[in-house]
């Protein structure tokens, strides 16, 4: 396919903000490439050019973009840096440039989406002496021969801000809208198709051979997984009503998840919640794995939680975040900053899924086959109950060994693989707290000149995947404070800054932190439509994806929860 027809599909997209519309015109291109044999351009039409299991990445700055266009172009960089400035997206910039480029184009060719493909699949892979040079070689040899439309797209893509609002949803009922029939069982299926295998290409593949082989895909040890994620509990006895009698109680662990996968050929692989492959970074993990989980191979849901060696009490997962990232002096830090790994669930047990068993069922097995050692290895602290007054207690007892508070679950419930579930609950003493990112931002006064001293933070819109502001929090102090202070999130922000306005700027979303807030008020202010009363950011989290953030439907939720607590 000419990369330019496939541009044009993304401007439709666009161009229509509804998911009905955007559905018809994806499902409009899949119905031509139903019958090709590389269906990869659907990576493209997510963004990248990788399944969403692969942790692969681009690895290009916006500067490495204005070089790459500066290149093709002849435009100078100051022109180039200027028209960003204004416009806030490089992409729109890199359109407007290329058509008034000075560069001789005689030698350029028509783009195909292979060679896009081709290209960017290479930028992961180089390495080593040269790699900036190899890298803009590759992004200008797309720009030189591409037309404004697919300069600008080329650039969105490799910034990982393609702007054309198609989430997985839309994604998924295009699939369904090309293939099969659409009802409540070809959606389920699709989606669980997709929630398994972390790629949509497979599933568009399976798809066009009917429902039937959409539902033989299963879980694969090694192949990354997402977590499965909780919802709010006002409290014990809001928990039992919604996930019933008896319910499992559990701790809820102050550390980062885990899930931990072994093969048939014995290789162990951990993966975080975003996807990331750590195995590397965790041979302590590993090492235990080997000797106390007794199976040949599994896919087991886990919580890494930090421990002072002295004391022996645990510690915040800001005490241990750096872990996830730091890839040198690997056994410094495993001595240095030692994890227990606490497993709760298991997903696959010796070649077969357990996707679809009840938790009952998946939580005696786990228990059978590991061999507790603490502040190396065992299973999450638990109790079965219907008695509220033993449920409290429980809950008192994990605050009281320093964890965040308890997960609340049903005993039938089955593991939904991405999915934020009813049957699956999580209880804390500081319920008003969310995951959001930080899209904006304001330069300070005085000391604080030259750092941010306000960010603004904003949620999701599951349905359009666009961010909307929800507030602004300011208070960071200048020394660290729970490991974060102004300074130290300025320089984390600064590399993202896409737009300047006097003191005010715009940030890629990129960066998720944890803010904890008063309540929520109806607000005409922000985009979101509501807006949080004293919003404080508690920490950075590194552990977490943009997808991980809270969307508008949870703050909807939220919003609901807290009118009804005034009511009543």
């Amino acid at each position: 396919m000419n990369y330019s027809d496939l541009c044009k599909v993304y401007e439709d997209l666009e161009k229509n903000p509804s998911r009905l519309k955007k559905t018809e015109i994806l499902s409009q291109l899949l119905k031509k490439i139903k019958h090709e044999k590389n269906k990869e351009i659907i990576y493209l039409i997510e963004g990248k050019v990788f399944p969403d299991y692969c942790e692969k990445e681009f690895g290009i700055s916006e500067q490495l973009c204005i070089k790459a266009l500066v290149k093709s172009s002849g435009i100078s960089k100051e022109k180039i840096v200027s028209e960003w400035r204004k416009i806030g997206d490089l992409g729109k910039v890199a359109e407007e440039i290329t058509s008034k480029k000075k560069q001789n184009t005689l030698f350029s060719h028509k783009l195909t989406t292979e060679k896009i493909l081709k290209n960017l699949k290479r930028l992961p892979e180089l390495q080593g002496k040269g790699t900036v040079d190899k890298k803009l070689s590759l992004i200008s040899e797309l720009l030189t021969s591409a037309s404004p439309i697919e300069a600008k797209y080329i650039i969105r893509t490799l910034l990982n801000d393609l702007r054309i609002g198609t989430g997985p949803g839309t994604i998924r009922d295009s699939i369904i809208a090309t293939c099969l029939k659409k009802d409540k069982e070809t959606t389920d299926a699709v989606q669980s198709a997709y929630d398994k295998a972390n790629d949509f290409v497979l599933v568009f593949e399976r798809a066009c051979k009917g429902l039937k082989s959409i539902k033989s895909i299963n879980l694969t040890p090694g192949h990354p997984l997402k977590a499965m994620l909780a919802l709010k509990a006002e409290n014990i006895q809001d928990g039992f009503k919604r996930v019933g009698k008896p319910a499992v109680f559990e701790y809820k662990y102050d550390g980062f998840r885990m899930m931990i996968n072994k093969d048939e050929k014995e290789d162990i692989k951990i993966f975080t919640r975003r996807l990331d492959n750590v195995t590397s970074q965790f041979p302590d993990v590993v090492q235990y794995v080997k000797q106390h989980i007794k199976a040949k191979s599994f896919i087991i849901d886990s919580e890494a939680v930090g421990f002072d060696k002295k004391t022996r009490r645990y510690t915040s997962f800001q005490a241990i975040s750096q872990r996830i990232k730091r890839k040198h002096n690997i056994q410094e830090l495993v001595k240095k900053l030692p994890i227990e790994i606490n497993a709760f669930d298991i997903l696959y047990y010796n070649g077969k899924s357990l996707a679809d068993e009840s938790f009952e069922k998946r939580t005696k097995l786990l228990r059978k086959i590991i061999e507790n050692k603490r502040f190396h290895l065992k299973t999450a602290h638990q109790l079965i109950t219907s008695n509220e007054k033993q449920a409290k207690e429980f809950y008192k007892q994990a605050l009281k060994d320093n964890q965040e508070g308890v997960m609340i679950k049903n005993l039938k419930s089955i593991y939904q693989p991405g999915a934020r579930v009813g049957h699956m609950l999580k209880l804390k003493p500081a319920e008003n707290e969310l995951d959001l990112v930080i899209t904006g931002g304001e330069y300070g006064k005085g000391k604080r000149a030259g750092y941010l001293a306000s960010f603004t933070l904003s949620c999701k819109d599951d349905k359009t995947n666009e961010y909307l502001e929800i507030g602004k929090a300011s208070g960071l102090k200048e020394k660290k404070q729970e490991g974060l202070s102004f300074i130290e999130l300025t320089k984390k922000i600064k590399p993202l800054i896409t737009k300047e306005i006097g003191r005010k700027v715009n940030i890629k979303p990129k960066i998720v932190v944890t803010i904890r807030y008063q309540n929520i008020q109806r607000s005409p202010t922000y985009k979101s439509g509501f807006a949080l009363r004293f919003p404080r950011i508690i920490q950075l989290r590194p552990d977490r994806s943009l997808k991980d953030s809270a969307t508008l439907k949870e703050i909807k939720e939220d919003y609901k929860r807290h009118e009804l607590k005034i009511r009543y």
